[in-house]
């Protein structure tokens, strides 16, 4: 009995683990820049896959649309696992192990040589799917940042170390390791953002480009 759980949860973590790999790793931004015929996403700006780097094409919509598609695929499947998992005690488990493997696959991804993302969209939809009101918080925090001096880099790393003081502040133990998870991540994925942001040297965000 107590062998057979073991290997269920085994097989339930190999499974989530790859699941949220493989979902992780959908790069939406490089996908619609090719079919909006704006070419490699890759050879454009800092050649990140991210919202950001879209923008940097001019097409807002499109920016846009890869944002929503990057926190989409990290709140789906968080939200799939709380739907199958649900009365199973090893539920925070599986999300946190899940929530690491979506944010990794975006952030290096097998068929891309392991150069994707920074994970910052991704991160936001978990936090939403995981607490709805740690994710709002988030949100706000990165777009008052990012609004305020421009440097989406700044605004990711701020929002992502005030996440898991919004979990603490409501309690949410489990959301606290989650978030310290994706602050470590975030941090790992920065550090040439980091260099460039001391040196004065980083690219602000250009709200009024726009070349449709």
């Amino acid at each position: 009995m107590t062998e057979n759980l073991i290997g269920n949860l085994t097989l339930d973590f190999f499974f989530i683990s790859a699941l949220s790999y493989l979902v992780g790793s959908i790069p939406f931004g490089l996908i619609f820049t090719r079919i909006a015929g704006l070419g490699d996403i890759r050879s454009i700006g800092s050649g990140n896959l991210g919202a950001t780097n879209v923008l940097r094409t001019g097409n807002k919509a499109l920016a846009l649309l890869t944002l929503m598609s990057d926190a989409g695929k990290g709140a789906v499947i968080i939200i799939l696992i709380q739907y199958f998992y649900f009365d199973n005690n090893s539920l925070m488990p599986f999300i946190i192990l899940s929530g690491m493997f979506l944010v990794l696959g975006h952030n290096f991804p097998v068929w891309l040589g392991f150069k994707g993302g920074k994970g910052i969209a991704t991160t936001l939809g978990i936090l939403l799917a995981v607490n709805w009101i740690v994710g709002i918080a988030t949100c706000v925090t990165w777009l008052i940042i990012a609004f305020i001096f421009r440097y989406s880099s700044l605004a990711a790393l701020i929002a992502i170390i005030t996440s898991p003081i919004y979990a603490w502040l409501l309690n949410d133990i489990n959301l606290v390791i989650l978030a310290g998870i994706f602050m470590i991540l975030a941090f790992f994925r920065h550090q040439e953002n980091i260099i460039r942001l001391v040196k004065g040297t980083e690219n602000k965000i250009n709200f009024r480009k726009n070349r449709n």
